[in-house]
């Protein structure tokens, strides 16, 4: 005997079921905690004067070991998601992981030009327009596939020229209009850097869809330091940290360790708007380090006591060969 589920029932299921997919979907994306400085603790204001979080120190890997103060810099940054809004004063920022396929070549770019600072912003940025789009590797200038070389592993720029079966054709298929129209410029060899600007980054104003954030709105990390992001344009944004005076001890440390703030290699999302995604790359300054060495040292092994030849006081002494009588 044939059971039926009755018509009404299979309604309400499915009402039931589109409405738990859009809560969802509305509740998917980065959602820090936030403070209006009403929380017991007095955080600076926009109009306040901030020292360069450039005075210091930083760990081999560049971050930066935080003390308390109120601080802020400069940092360049890359279009990571063309077809969108060039960012304007008053768009909320905050930080989040890189996302999207090819991820990890797109965070080692970051990082590694933190310390490769002769290579022009133009040419980081190309090379990470042509990993997002999945455009062909070879089809870049003589000069960017050069600095390409000085940013990526071998490994890498073979992953970039098509080294794994079937990965530039899945992201060819699935780089949208946007990614289509660099590929193909791509292809065809534009020399001209806003040619591909043109079609990456619109001059249109950016959409709000997030209401009741507001652009100075700071955001408290794990570690109960703030963060917040003023982007310039798509090319820059001004970082501001504060570290509250009761944070960390007389030696700059919470629990036994430094608190490192490092937001290279991240990107920078928009908070309420469709605004451009942001990699964040090296200061736009670049001056001499104060290294701490932050966790890298091993710990040497203890060494094992050697036994004495002849100890004073043995405990179980050898008694002496005898020797032969004459």
């Amino acid at each position: 005997m044939k059971r039926f589920i009755p018509f009404y029932l299979f309604a309400i299921l499915f009402l039931a079921s589109c409405g738990s997919s859009k809560k969802s979907s509305r509740s998917s994306g980065p959602v820090p905690e936030t403070t209006d400085g009403t929380a017991g603790i007095e955080l600076p204001k926009a109009s306040d004067s901030a020292r360069s979080l450039l005075e210091l120190p930083q760990t081999q890997d560049g971050g930066f070991v935080l003390a308390p103060g109120f601080y802020e810099t400069e940092f360049k940054t890359y279009c990571l998601q063309p077809g969108t809004p060039d960012p304007r004063p008053g768009d909320a920022y905050l930080q989040g992981p890189v996302t999207g396929k090819r991820k990890e070549i797109v965070e080692s770019v970051l990082l590694n030009s933190r310390t490769k600072t002769e290579i022009p912003q133009r040419h980081i940025q190309l090379l990470l327009w042509s990993v997002v789009s999945g455009s062909d590797f070879d089809k870049l200038s003589y000069e960017v596939k050069s600095d390409a070389m000085e940013l990526l592993t071998p490994a890498q720029v073979f992953q970039l020229k098509g080294g794994v079966p079937g990965l530039l054709k899945n992201i060819s298929r699935n780089s949208g209009l946007v990614g289509g129209d660099l590929q193909k410029l791509f292809e065809i060899g534009s020399a001209s850097y806003e040619t591909y600007e043109n079609i990456a980054v619109l001059r249109e104003p950016s959409r709000v869809t997030r209401k009741g954030v507001q652009f100075d709105q700071w955001y408290k990390q794990k570690e109960s330091y703030y963060l917040r992001y003023f982007p310039v344009s798509y090319q820059k944004v001004k970082i501001q940290v504060y570290v509250p005076d009761n944070l960390l001890d007389s030696a700059n440390k919470r629990n036994g360790e430094y608190i490192v703030f490092d937001p290279t290699g991240q990107q920078a999302i928009p908070a309420y708007t469709n605004a451009q995604r942001l990699g964040i790359g090296a200061p736009v300054k670049d001056i001499l380090r104060v290294i701490i060495r932050v966790n890298k040292t091993p710990i040497p092994e203890p060494k094992k006591p050697k036994n004495p030849k002849n100890p004073k006081n043995p405990q179980n002494p050898k008694l002496p060969d005898s020797e032969p009588s004459n």
